[in-house]
Protein backbone atom coordinates (compact mmCIF):
# COMPACT_ATOMS: atom_id res chain seq x y z
CA UNK A 1 0.00 0.00 0.00
CA UNK A 2 1.21 3.53 -1.03
CA UNK A 3 1.97 6.35 1.67
CA UNK A 4 -0.51 8.99 1.12
CA UNK A 5 0.74 12.19 2.51
CA UNK A 6 -1.83 14.12 1.01
CA UNK A 7 -4.52 16.74 1.82
CA UNK A 8 -8.08 17.22 0.95
CA UNK A 9 -8.06 19.00 -2.20
CA UNK A 10 -5.09 18.22 -3.44
CA UNK A 11 -4.59 16.63 -7.31
CA UNK A 12 -3.52 13.56 -7.06
CA UNK A 13 -2.89 10.43 -9.28
CA UNK A 14 -3.97 7.07 -8.03
CA UNK A 15 -1.55 3.53 -9.47
CA UNK A 16 -3.62 0.53 -9.04
CA UNK A 17 -3.08 -2.47 -9.82
CA UNK A 18 -5.02 -2.40 -13.28
CA UNK A 19 -5.24 1.39 -14.48
CA UNK A 20 -4.38 4.70 -13.18
CA UNK A 21 -6.70 7.38 -12.01
CA UNK A 22 -6.30 10.92 -11.18
CA UNK A 23 -8.26 13.62 -9.50
CA UNK A 24 -9.32 15.86 -6.51
CA UNK A 25 -8.58 14.13 -2.88
CA UNK A 26 -12.07 14.66 -0.93
CA UNK A 27 -12.82 14.40 2.69
CA UNK A 28 -13.72 10.55 3.47
CA UNK A 29 -15.54 9.09 6.79
CA UNK A 30 -13.76 6.13 6.53
CA UNK A 31 -10.16 6.32 6.93
CA UNK A 32 -9.98 2.97 4.87
CA UNK A 33 -11.62 4.73 1.96
CA UNK A 34 -9.72 7.19 -0.43
CA UNK A 35 -12.47 9.29 -2.13
CA UNK A 36 -11.76 11.00 -5.33
CA UNK A 37 -13.63 13.87 -7.50
CA UNK A 38 -12.86 12.58 -11.13
CA UNK A 39 -12.51 15.00 -14.26
CA UNK A 40 -15.80 13.75 -15.31
CA UNK A 41 -17.44 14.94 -12.02
CA UNK A 42 -18.55 11.84 -10.29
CA UNK A 43 -16.94 10.33 -7.10
CA UNK A 44 -15.17 7.25 -6.48
CA UNK A 45 -14.15 5.17 -3.59
CA UNK A 46 -10.52 2.90 -3.85
CA UNK A 47 -9.42 1.34 -0.90
CA UNK A 48 -6.32 2.45 0.26
CA UNK A 49 -4.90 -1.07 0.55
CA UNK A 50 -6.06 -1.37 -3.55
CA UNK A 51 -3.77 1.58 -4.32
CA UNK A 52 0.25 0.66 -5.62
CA UNK A 53 1.65 4.57 -5.81
CA UNK A 54 0.39 7.96 -5.55
CA UNK A 55 1.80 11.28 -7.11
CA UNK A 56 0.52 14.76 -6.33
CA UNK A 57 -0.25 16.41 -9.23
CA UNK A 58 -1.29 19.94 -7.76
CA UNK A 59 -1.78 21.23 -3.73
CA UNK A 60 -4.57 22.81 -3.65
CA UNK A 61 -4.44 26.42 -2.44
CA UNK A 62 -7.14 28.22 -0.96
CA UNK A 63 -8.33 31.32 -3.09
CA UNK A 64 -8.05 34.51 -1.74
CA UNK A 65 -11.38 36.51 -2.04
CA UNK A 66 -11.80 40.07 -2.87
CA UNK A 67 -14.70 42.34 -3.25
CA UNK A 68 -13.81 44.84 -5.69
CA UNK A 69 -16.66 44.84 -7.99
CA UNK A 70 -15.66 45.11 -11.37
CA UNK A 71 -17.59 47.98 -13.75
CA UNK A 72 -17.19 47.75 -17.58
CA UNK A 73 -17.51 51.19 -18.86
CA UNK A 74 -19.94 52.28 -21.83
CA UNK A 75 -22.30 49.34 -20.94
CA UNK A 76 -25.73 49.47 -19.97
CA UNK A 77 -26.07 48.29 -16.55
CA UNK A 78 -28.44 45.80 -14.39
CA UNK A 79 -28.53 45.28 -10.59
CA UNK A 80 -27.90 41.79 -9.86
CA UNK A 81 -29.33 39.86 -6.51
CA UNK A 82 -27.66 36.73 -5.20
CA UNK A 83 -29.95 34.62 -3.36
CA UNK A 84 -27.87 30.86 -3.11
CA UNK A 85 -28.48 27.75 -5.24
CA UNK A 86 -26.24 26.58 -7.80
CA UNK A 87 -25.38 29.14 -10.12
CA UNK A 88 -24.28 30.77 -6.98
CA UNK A 89 -22.19 28.12 -6.04
CA UNK A 90 -18.95 26.60 -6.98
CA UNK A 91 -17.09 23.11 -6.72
CA UNK A 92 -15.72 22.47 -2.83
CA UNK A 93 -12.55 20.50 -3.15
CA UNK A 94 -12.68 18.91 0.08
CA UNK A 95 -15.76 17.37 0.02
CA UNK A 96 -16.82 17.09 -3.32
CA UNK A 97 -20.76 18.95 -2.69
CA UNK A 98 -20.30 22.87 -3.62
CA UNK A 99 -20.48 25.53 -1.39
CA UNK A 100 -21.90 29.27 -2.37
CA UNK A 101 -20.28 32.11 -4.16
CA UNK A 102 -20.75 34.82 -1.49
CA UNK A 103 -17.64 37.35 -2.25
CA UNK A 104 -18.74 39.29 -5.47
CA UNK A 105 -15.46 39.08 -7.54
CA UNK A 106 -15.72 35.62 -7.16
CA UNK A 107 -18.84 35.65 -8.45
CA UNK A 108 -17.39 37.90 -11.41
CA UNK A 109 -14.90 35.75 -11.96
CA UNK A 110 -16.65 32.48 -12.58
CA UNK A 111 -18.68 34.97 -14.99
CA UNK A 112 -16.53 36.97 -16.90
CA UNK A 113 -18.86 36.78 -20.04
CA UNK A 114 -21.73 38.57 -18.23
CA UNK A 115 -19.40 41.95 -18.58
CA UNK A 116 -19.55 41.41 -22.40
CA UNK A 117 -23.11 42.36 -22.42
CA UNK A 118 -23.71 44.81 -19.45
CA UNK A 119 -22.00 46.91 -16.59
CA UNK A 120 -23.24 45.69 -13.00
CA UNK A 121 -23.63 48.44 -11.09
CA UNK A 122 -25.44 46.88 -7.77
CA UNK A 123 -25.12 43.32 -6.27
CA UNK A 124 -26.91 42.68 -3.33
CA UNK A 125 -26.89 39.38 -1.18
CA UNK A 126 -29.90 39.65 1.12
CA UNK A 127 -29.31 35.91 2.10
CA UNK A 128 -27.79 32.70 1.12
CA UNK A 129 -30.04 29.72 1.41
CA UNK A 130 -31.43 26.64 -0.29
CA UNK A 131 -34.62 27.18 -2.09
CA UNK A 132 -36.58 24.73 -0.29
CA UNK A 133 -35.74 26.75 3.31
CA UNK A 134 -37.48 29.84 1.83
CA UNK A 135 -40.86 30.95 3.08
CA UNK A 136 -42.51 34.49 2.88
CA UNK A 137 -40.19 36.08 4.64
CA UNK A 138 -37.03 35.75 1.32
CA UNK A 139 -39.35 36.53 -0.85
CA UNK A 140 -40.34 39.85 0.67
CA UNK A 141 -36.80 40.49 1.11
CA UNK A 142 -36.13 40.02 -2.50
CA UNK A 143 -39.29 42.19 -3.62
CA UNK A 144 -37.41 44.81 -1.05
CA UNK A 145 -34.22 44.47 -2.65
CA UNK A 146 -35.43 44.45 -6.20
CA UNK A 147 -37.47 47.62 -5.01
CA UNK A 148 -34.92 49.90 -4.56
CA UNK A 149 -32.56 48.88 -7.80
CA UNK A 150 -36.11 49.44 -9.84
CA UNK A 151 -35.63 53.08 -9.05
CA UNK A 152 -32.07 53.75 -9.52
CA UNK A 153 -32.92 55.41 -13.23
CA UNK A 154 -29.23 53.88 -13.68
CA UNK A 155 -30.08 50.20 -13.00
CA UNK A 156 -32.25 48.77 -16.55
CA UNK A 157 -33.46 45.66 -15.24
CA UNK A 158 -32.75 43.01 -12.32
CA UNK A 159 -31.24 39.14 -12.25
CA UNK A 160 -31.89 37.22 -9.43
CA UNK A 161 -30.38 34.13 -9.17
CA UNK A 162 -32.00 31.00 -7.07
CA UNK A 163 -32.13 27.47 -6.85
CA UNK A 164 -34.14 25.73 -8.89
CA UNK A 165 -36.10 23.35 -7.05
CA UNK A 166 -38.57 26.18 -5.39
CA UNK A 167 -37.71 29.15 -8.07
CA UNK A 168 -41.64 28.89 -9.06
CA UNK A 169 -43.04 29.96 -5.82
CA UNK A 170 -40.71 32.79 -5.54
CA UNK A 171 -41.23 33.93 -9.34
CA UNK A 172 -44.88 33.68 -8.40
CA UNK A 173 -44.92 35.99 -5.25
CA UNK A 174 -42.48 38.82 -6.81
CA UNK A 175 -45.63 38.96 -9.54
CA UNK A 176 -47.84 39.52 -7.32
CA UNK A 177 -46.39 41.94 -5.00
CA UNK A 178 -44.72 44.01 -7.65
CA UNK A 179 -47.66 46.23 -8.78
CA UNK A 180 -47.19 48.53 -11.89
CA UNK A 181 -43.20 47.21 -13.00
CA UNK A 182 -41.24 49.38 -15.23
CA UNK A 183 -38.21 47.39 -15.75
CA UNK A 184 -37.44 43.57 -16.87
CA UNK A 185 -36.58 41.26 -13.70
CA UNK A 186 -34.87 37.60 -14.67
CA UNK A 187 -34.29 35.20 -12.22
CA UNK A 188 -32.38 32.46 -13.51
CA UNK A 189 -30.72 29.07 -12.05
CA UNK A 190 -28.42 26.48 -13.41
CA UNK A 191 -29.24 22.61 -12.87
CA UNK A 192 -24.71 22.33 -12.11
CA UNK A 193 -22.42 24.54 -10.95
CA UNK A 194 -20.36 27.20 -13.35
CA UNK A 195 -16.82 24.74 -12.27
CA UNK A 196 -18.32 21.90 -14.23
CA UNK A 197 -17.94 21.10 -17.69
CA UNK A 198 -21.36 20.11 -18.52
CA UNK A 199 -22.87 23.27 -16.33
CA UNK A 200 -25.88 25.45 -17.95
CA UNK A 201 -24.58 28.50 -15.61
CA UNK A 202 -23.00 30.59 -18.52
CA UNK A 203 -25.37 30.37 -21.61
CA UNK A 204 -28.24 30.92 -18.83
CA UNK A 205 -26.53 34.13 -16.78
CA UNK A 206 -25.80 35.45 -20.46
CA UNK A 207 -29.60 35.40 -21.93
CA UNK A 208 -30.53 36.83 -18.12
CA UNK A 209 -28.38 39.88 -18.85
CA UNK A 210 -29.68 40.17 -22.38
CA UNK A 211 -33.51 40.22 -21.43
CA UNK A 212 -32.66 42.31 -18.41
CA UNK A 213 -32.01 45.15 -20.57
CA UNK A 214 -34.97 44.23 -23.07
CA UNK A 215 -37.82 46.35 -23.72
CA UNK A 216 -39.97 43.61 -20.79
CA UNK A 217 -41.46 44.95 -17.70
CA UNK A 218 -42.24 41.55 -16.44
CA UNK A 219 -41.04 39.07 -13.68
CA UNK A 220 -39.62 36.29 -16.05
CA UNK A 221 -37.71 33.04 -15.63
CA UNK A 222 -34.80 32.76 -17.96
CA UNK A 223 -33.46 29.49 -18.58
CA UNK A 224 -32.22 26.95 -21.30
CA UNK A 225 -34.87 25.80 -23.45
CA UNK A 226 -33.46 22.56 -24.57
CA UNK A 227 -30.46 20.24 -23.50
CA UNK A 228 -28.29 22.05 -25.70
CA UNK A 229 -26.37 25.01 -25.33
CA UNK A 230 -28.42 27.03 -27.73
CA UNK A 231 -30.67 29.54 -26.58
CA UNK A 232 -33.07 30.20 -23.35
CA UNK A 233 -36.17 31.04 -22.94
CA UNK A 234 -38.29 33.53 -21.14
CA UNK A 235 -41.33 32.07 -19.35
CA UNK A 236 -43.87 33.95 -17.48
CA UNK A 237 -43.49 34.19 -13.63
CA UNK A 238 -46.85 32.35 -12.97
CA UNK A 239 -46.97 30.13 -15.56
CA UNK A 240 -44.06 28.22 -15.47
CA UNK A 241 -43.37 24.74 -13.53
CA UNK A 242 -39.87 22.59 -13.04
CA UNK A 243 -40.92 19.76 -14.84
CA UNK A 244 -37.43 17.82 -14.51
CA UNK A 245 -35.17 16.93 -11.98
CA UNK A 246 -31.99 17.64 -13.52
CA UNK A 247 -31.52 18.39 -17.41
CA UNK A 248 -30.91 21.57 -18.40
CA UNK A 249 -34.47 22.26 -19.75
CA UNK A 250 -35.80 21.98 -16.63
CA UNK A 251 -38.76 24.61 -16.78
CA UNK A 252 -41.50 24.86 -18.86
CA UNK A 253 -44.09 27.50 -19.30
CA UNK A 254 -47.29 25.64 -18.65
CA UNK A 255 -50.94 26.46 -20.97
CA UNK A 256 -48.85 29.20 -21.84
CA UNK A 257 -46.37 30.00 -24.15
CA UNK A 258 -42.62 31.29 -23.72
CA UNK A 259 -42.14 35.10 -23.73
CA UNK A 260 -39.39 34.80 -25.75
CA UNK A 261 -36.23 32.86 -27.54
CA UNK A 262 -32.89 34.48 -26.37
CA UNK A 263 -29.38 34.35 -27.56
CA UNK A 264 -26.59 35.94 -25.57
CA UNK A 265 -26.30 38.45 -28.72
CA UNK A 266 -30.18 38.94 -29.30
CA UNK A 267 -33.93 38.23 -28.31
CA UNK A 268 -37.35 37.03 -30.28
CA UNK A 269 -40.08 37.73 -29.23
CA UNK A 270 -42.64 34.92 -29.26
CA UNK A 271 -45.99 37.30 -27.71
CA UNK A 272 -46.95 40.67 -26.67
CA UNK A 273 -46.11 41.79 -23.58
CA UNK A 274 -45.84 44.79 -20.85
CA UNK A 275 -43.11 47.08 -22.17
CA UNK A 276 -40.75 49.40 -19.90
CA UNK A 277 -42.04 52.80 -18.42
CA UNK A 278 -42.25 55.79 -15.68
CA UNK A 279 -44.43 53.92 -13.99
CA UNK A 280 -42.97 53.91 -10.14
CA UNK A 281 -43.43 50.21 -8.45
CA UNK A 282 -46.09 49.75 -5.80
CA UNK A 283 -44.88 46.88 -3.25
CA UNK A 284 -47.75 45.39 -2.23
CA UNK A 285 -46.07 42.58 0.66
CA UNK A 286 -48.74 41.08 2.34
CA UNK A 287 -48.56 37.86 3.12
CA UNK A 288 -50.37 34.76 5.18
CA UNK A 289 -48.15 31.62 5.64
CA UNK A 290 -51.58 29.89 6.77
CA UNK A 291 -52.04 28.41 3.94
CA UNK A 292 -51.60 24.95 2.71
CA UNK A 293 -51.21 22.68 -0.46
CA UNK A 294 -52.66 19.15 -0.68
CA UNK A 295 -52.39 16.61 -3.63
CA UNK A 296 -55.29 14.12 -3.62
CA UNK A 297 -55.22 10.70 -3.70
CA UNK A 298 -57.59 7.11 -3.94
CA UNK A 299 -59.02 6.57 -0.79
CA UNK A 300 -58.03 9.37 1.02
CA UNK A 301 -60.03 10.75 3.69
CA UNK A 302 -61.92 14.13 4.31
CA UNK A 303 -60.42 14.36 7.93
CA UNK A 304 -57.38 15.97 6.67
CA UNK A 305 -59.68 19.02 6.31
CA UNK A 306 -60.08 18.36 9.95
CA UNK A 307 -56.22 19.14 10.75
CA UNK A 308 -55.69 22.01 8.74
CA UNK A 309 -58.70 23.83 9.36
CA UNK A 310 -57.29 24.19 13.09
CA UNK A 311 -54.39 26.61 12.28
CA UNK A 312 -54.75 27.32 8.89
CA UNK A 313 -56.70 29.82 7.14
CA UNK A 314 -56.96 27.91 3.46
CA UNK A 315 -55.90 24.97 1.53
CA UNK A 316 -55.55 24.29 -2.22
CA UNK A 317 -56.23 20.47 -3.47
CA UNK A 318 -54.43 19.42 -6.30
CA UNK A 319 -57.85 17.49 -6.96
CA UNK A 320 -58.12 15.06 -10.15
CA UNK A 321 -59.82 15.00 -13.75
CA UNK A 322 -61.51 18.12 -14.34
CA UNK A 323 -61.36 18.98 -10.32
CA UNK A 324 -63.03 16.34 -8.68
CA UNK A 325 -62.91 14.74 -4.95
CA UNK A 326 -65.26 12.05 -3.13
CA UNK A 327 -68.97 12.69 -3.49
CA UNK A 328 -71.73 11.88 -1.96
CA UNK A 329 -72.05 8.99 -4.61
CA UNK A 330 -69.05 7.42 -2.89
CA UNK A 331 -68.97 5.82 0.90
CA UNK A 332 -66.21 8.53 1.37
CA UNK A 333 -67.61 11.69 0.29
CA UNK A 334 -65.75 14.88 0.98
CA UNK A 335 -68.93 17.19 0.60
CA UNK A 336 -70.02 17.14 4.78
CA UNK A 337 -66.76 18.13 5.91
CA UNK A 338 -65.93 20.43 3.03
CA UNK A 339 -69.25 22.46 3.65
CA UNK A 340 -68.54 22.30 7.61
CA UNK A 341 -65.31 23.84 6.98
CA UNK A 342 -66.59 26.40 4.66
CA UNK A 343 -69.67 27.84 6.88
CA UNK A 344 -66.15 28.13 9.51
CA UNK A 345 -64.84 30.56 6.87
CA UNK A 346 -62.32 27.90 5.94
CA UNK A 347 -61.21 28.53 2.05
CA UNK A 348 -60.95 25.26 0.31
CA UNK A 349 -59.57 25.83 -3.28
CA UNK A 350 -58.94 23.38 -6.11
CA UNK A 351 -56.01 23.15 -8.83
CA UNK A 352 -55.64 20.39 -11.37
CA UNK A 353 -52.62 17.91 -10.25
CA UNK A 354 -52.73 16.82 -14.16
CA UNK A 355 -50.68 20.11 -14.65
CA UNK A 356 -51.95 21.08 -18.21
CA UNK A 357 -55.78 21.61 -19.27
CA UNK A 358 -58.40 23.67 -16.72
CA UNK A 359 -60.83 22.27 -14.43
CA UNK A 360 -64.24 22.83 -15.26
CA UNK A 361 -66.75 21.76 -12.27
CA UNK A 362 -69.94 21.57 -14.52
CA UNK A 363 -68.86 18.76 -16.81
CA UNK A 364 -69.84 16.36 -13.93
CA UNK A 365 -72.19 15.59 -11.34
CA UNK A 366 -69.24 15.71 -9.29
CA UNK A 367 -67.78 19.26 -9.87
CA UNK A 368 -71.35 20.72 -9.71
CA UNK A 369 -71.75 19.11 -6.36
CA UNK A 370 -68.06 20.40 -4.74
CA UNK A 371 -68.97 23.78 -6.87
CA UNK A 372 -72.63 24.05 -4.62
CA UNK A 373 -70.73 22.93 -1.41
CA UNK A 374 -68.14 26.58 -1.77
CA UNK A 375 -65.17 25.05 -3.51
CA UNK A 376 -63.14 27.70 -5.59
CA UNK A 377 -62.30 25.96 -8.71
CA UNK A 378 -58.60 27.63 -9.91
CA UNK A 379 -59.32 27.05 -13.38
CA UNK A 380 -55.86 26.28 -15.25
CA UNK A 381 -53.91 27.82 -12.42
CA UNK A 382 -50.73 25.87 -11.37
CA UNK A 383 -50.90 24.30 -8.08
CA UNK A 384 -47.38 26.15 -6.89
CA UNK A 385 -49.24 29.70 -8.27
CA UNK A 386 -52.01 28.84 -6.50
CA UNK A 387 -50.50 28.45 -2.97
CA UNK A 388 -49.15 31.20 -3.58
CA UNK A 389 -52.00 33.33 -4.61
CA UNK A 390 -53.90 31.89 -2.07
CA UNK A 391 -51.62 33.71 0.62
CA UNK A 392 -51.17 36.64 -1.05
CA UNK A 393 -54.42 36.95 -0.57
CA UNK A 394 -55.80 36.08 2.57
CA UNK A 395 -52.36 38.09 3.84
CA UNK A 396 -54.85 40.98 3.10
CA UNK A 397 -56.62 42.70 5.46
CA UNK A 398 -60.48 43.02 4.33
CA UNK A 399 -60.12 39.95 1.54
CA UNK A 400 -61.72 37.09 3.05
CA UNK A 401 -64.72 38.40 2.25
CA UNK A 402 -64.12 38.05 -0.98
CA UNK A 403 -62.05 35.73 -1.46
CA UNK A 404 -63.61 33.57 -4.51
CA UNK A 405 -63.37 37.44 -6.71
CA UNK A 406 -59.73 37.80 -5.56
CA UNK A 407 -58.88 34.08 -6.23
CA UNK A 408 -60.39 34.30 -9.46
CA UNK A 409 -59.31 37.91 -11.24
CA UNK A 410 -56.40 37.68 -12.92
CA UNK A 411 -53.70 39.70 -11.39
CA UNK A 412 -50.54 38.67 -12.76
CA UNK A 413 -51.39 36.66 -15.81
CA UNK A 414 -52.09 33.32 -13.94
CA UNK A 415 -55.27 32.52 -15.14
CA UNK A 416 -55.47 32.25 -19.37
CA UNK A 417 -59.09 32.69 -20.17
CA UNK A 418 -59.06 31.30 -23.80
CA UNK A 419 -57.59 28.30 -22.54
CA UNK A 420 -59.35 25.11 -24.07
CA UNK A 421 -60.05 22.01 -22.34
CA UNK A 422 -57.87 19.97 -24.55
CA UNK A 423 -55.13 22.51 -24.11
CA UNK A 424 -51.21 21.87 -23.75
Amino acid sequence: MAELNFNSGDYVKLRLALEEREGILLESQDSSIILLKLESGYNIGIPKENILDAKLINKFKEEKKETKIINTEGKPSIGLIITGGTIASKLDPKTGGVKPLTEVSEFLKFYPEILDITNIKKIDVPFMIASESMTSEHWIKIAETAEKMLDDPEIKGIIITHGTDFLAYTASALAFMIKDLNKPIVLTYSQKSVDRASSDAQLNLQCAARMALSDCAEVMIVGHASINDDFCFALPATKTRKLHSSRRDAFKAVNDTPIAKIWPEKIEFLKTHNVRNNKKPILDKSFSDKVALIKFYPGQTPDILDFYALKYKGVVIEASGLGHLPVSESGNSWIPTIKKHIKNGFVICAAAQTIFGRLDPLVYSNGRELLDAGVIFLEDMLAETALVKLSYVLGHYGWKIKVNEKMLENIAGELKTNLTLDSQ
